[in-house]
C-alpha cells in the first residue's frame, strides 16, 4: 500500500478557499522531508 492510498481516507479539515496544496500532497511531502532528516517545519518547506 502506498502512502497516498494509506492516507486517502483522511478528511481535510481546512477551509476550502485557503488550500494551496491537497492534504495528501502535504502529508507525502512531510513524510519525505522527515525521512530525509528534516526536524522542523522550516526543513519541510
Amino acid at each position: 500500500m502506498s502512502l497516498i492510498e494509506h492516507f486517502a481516507t483522511l478528511e481535510d479539515p481546512r477551509i476550502e478557499r485557503k488550500k494551496l496544496l491537497g492534504l495528501i500532497d502535504l502529508i507525502v511531502l512531510s513524510v519525505c522531508a522527515i525521512s530525509s532528516g528534516a526536524e522542523w517545519w522550516q526543513g519541510i518547506v
